[in-house]
């Protein structure tokens, strides 16, 4: 993996201040009895929204974009005069999360706030940065909940809409939220550059472990042709060993195939099931935690325990997706049970999980266009296990890329 090493777009302003206070809370800070979590938008309107003081704000957001107690930051801010927001940009599945995976809103006006909503679904570049202009807003403000995997797509339109902002002369500021698998450690293959597409546009890990703000400083110091003119506003209360529920936080699924946080625990591992001939679970009421095919028996299930996999069990189990991959048909297959998150490891489970079915189970296949080297980031995954290697293996071949990229994200974290 090569990586530049550009340095810092420094943080101005309230951001900068706001930036080396969370840097500085202690790890005591996150827990019961002591001083809770306050996510990027809570100090920010806490700060009487100074950082957006006289300047025609833009948000990029979906329904995961909400206070404590529920209201979301849209309507939030349009009802506050200290803030001029004169629009509404939405991801994949819509501002306001009407769409199904692959779909978004199209340009509407909001009902509930009369505000232009601007599509950014699959807008990249000169395209992106027209719809900005046009919009009329001097600072775009992003604030998305994460689920902490590389082909997770939010991330990549977060980075879209820093190379359009840079490409316009427009501030992108960033607001944070949790990572909510915890921040703990990069795991995963590491994507080459020539398998970039929306699912993956840079060398980054399969699970990150950064929040959209770190994130956002390694895009801009690494990455970006032209940096944007980036503010972070940090969380303050949050560290990197804890799991979202520890938060305190409300959870609105950032997907409809994202239901849980439970969901997000298991996804950068189990979406690789997007890539072959079994189901990933979509359709069922526990998505990426449900795999399965026609054909398949208790043989898949026993395997996968042979594994002694650390932190998770996998029982055997039947059930019948309502749409996607087998739509009304019942499946055998497994259920995964994480006993242990603090050990489990989502990509290992994973790879272990495709290792076993293939040689459990004679109908399986990659997908045609194989997806599944978009998703791990190359060819190495598929062709290893075509070529029989177990569990240890696949997963050994990408050290040396984790390595090197563990070195880099480093110097891009916020929190301890």
């Amino acid at each position: 993996m090569s990586l530049s090493r550009r340095g810092l777009l420094a943080a101005g302003g309230a951001a900068g201040a706001l930036a080396a206070t969370a840097s500085a809370v202690s790890p005591a800070a996150a827990h019961g009895g002591r001083s809770r979590l306050r996510t990027g938008f809570e100090r920010l309107s806490a700060d009487g929204y100074r950082l957006l003081s006289g300047e025609r704000v833009g948000v990029v957001t979906n329904p995961t974009g909400i206070t404590r107690d529920a209201r979301h930051i849209v309507d939030v801010m349009h009802a506050d005069d200290r803030v001029d927001l004169v629009a509404v940009f939405g991801p994949e599945h819509g501002f306001r999360g009407t769409a199904q995976a692959g779909g978004s809103e199209g340009r509407y006006d909001d009902p509930a706030t009369g505000l232009p909503v601007y599509d950014t679904y699959l807008k990249s570049g000169q395209p992106l940065a027209d719809i900005f202009t046009a919009s009329g807003v001097g600072t775009i403000v992003f604030d998305i909940q994460d689920a902490g995997a590389r082909f997770y797509t939010y991330i990549w339109t977060l980075y879209d809409c820093m190379e359009a902002a840079a490409l316009a002369g427009k501030r992108l500021v960033v607001l944070d939220r949790p990572n909510p698998v915890t921040g703990r450690a990069a795991l995963g293959p590491v994507l080459d550059k020539a398998f970039a597409t929306f699912v993956g546009r840079e060398p980054i890990a399969q699970a990150h472990g950064m929040t959209v703000a770190e994130l956002a400083r390694l895009f801009n110091g690494e990455f970006l042709a032209t940096p944007v003119e980036l503010d972070v506003v940090p969380m303050s209360g949050w560290r990197r060993d804890e799991f979202y529920d520890a938060t305190g936080l409300p959870w609105v699924p950032p997907s409809p195939n994202m239901p849980t946080p439970d969901t997000a625990l298991v996804y950068s591992g189990t979406c690789l099931f997007e890539g072959t001939n079994l189901s990933e679970g979509r359709g069922t009421t526990r998505p990426f935690e449900l795999l399965g095919a026609e054909g398949i028996d208790r043989a898949w299930a026993e395997a996968a325990n042979a594994l002694d996999l650390p932190g998770v069990r996998f029982r055997e189990a039947y059930f019948a997706p309502t749409f996607s991959k087998f739509q009304g048909k019942t499946v055998g297959g497994v259920q995964l049970h994480v006993h242990d998150r603090d050990v489990f490891d989502p990509v290992r489970t994973g790879i272990g999980l495709l290792v076993t079915a293939k040689r459990s189970w004679s109908g399986f296949a990659w997908r045609s266009d194989n997806w599944i080297d978009k998703l791990t980031g190359s060819t190495r995954v598929r062709t290893l296990i075509d070529a029989g290697a177990g569990t240890d293996d696949v997963v050994g071949a990408w050290q040396q890329d984790l390595a090197a990229f563990r070195a880099v994200r480093r110097e891009y974290l916020l929190y301890r």
